[in-house]
């Protein structure tokens, strides 16, 4: 059997180029870019979906692989990709900072832990709240959602030369001012109430000089703190998945060019 180089070209670039997108995402994204899981089985994780992707895939351009134009093909293959996986980046790391904040104010900022998604310090609330948003992602089919959008992404965005827009990269930008806005809904209601116990406890200082507020006031700070997250834990899933749907709504509008 004889291939001639445009033949080769084109079946390397059909699952190159797809690969490099796939592989961008996968790095990028929570859970399965996390620094716990081996590069190797992101790499095979990348393989597998790529696999399974390129026969629904539209004809891809027939590009030199070694030329100047299938460079620039493969970096904005990465940065779709990973323009995808930042963007749910930023809806974990909201839930990451609300739990934060929390812990600041119901004073367990101290007691932190090494971050297994991340490879940072944060605070042990953070941790519980990233592992519940973690088993809700997962609940919600939302891993099987982005490989299904990626698949979607080479119709709407196909492979070429040109890709974001700088419209599109405004968004992402702009959207980012979200993380902050979603922590600071998860926490509101956290954030009041210990606030509350505050400023009792700066009356009581007032009314009683002689009273030591610290004794007593961090003991209370933190049993009210986890009262407060009993009864506000819940709430956190509408909460996400609100979150969740604006991130995926995002990347729908970046792979439409808007």
């Amino acid at each position: 059997m004889h291939f001639s180089a445009a033949e080769i070209a084109s079946w390397l670039g059909s699952y190159l180029w797809p690969l490099f997108r796939v592989a961008a995402m996968v790095v990028a994204m929570p859970i399965f870019g996390s620094v716990m899981l081996p590069m190797r089985v992101r790499l095979m994780l990348a393989l597998a979906i790529t696999s399974v992707v390129v026969p629904v895939l539209p004809p891809v351009p027939s590009v030199d692989p070694f030329s100047l134009a299938s460079v620039l093909i493969i970096m904005q293959q990465i940065v779709i990709g990973s323009a995808m996986g930042f963007t749910l980046q930023l809806v974990f790391a909201a839930v990451t900072t609300g739990g934060q904040v929390v812990a600041m104010q119901m004073g367990l900022g101290f007691a932190s832990m090494v971050d297994p998604q991340n490879g940072m310090q944060v605070p042990v609330l953070s941790q519980i709240y990233l592992l519940l948003v973690t088993l809700l992602f997962l609940t919600f089919n939302g891993h099987l959602l982005m490989i299904e959008m990626v698949a979607e992404s080479f119709t709407t965005l196909p492979i070429a030369i040109d890709g974001l827009t700088r419209n599109g990269f405004w968004h992402l930008v702009i959207w980012g001012t979200q993380m902050f806005a979603g922590a600071l809904s998860l926490a509101l209601s956290a954030v009041a109430s210990l606030l509350v116990v505050n400023i009792a406890f700066g009356v009581m200082a007032r009314a009683a000089p002689q009273l030591n507020i610290f004794a007593v006031g961090f003991p209370v700070s933190l049993i009210m703190g986890f009262v407060v997250i009993l009864y506000t834990l819940p709430t956190i899933v509408p909460q996400f998945e609100a979150l969740a749907n604006e991130g995926f709504a995002l990347i729908i509008r970046l792979l439409s060019g808007e």
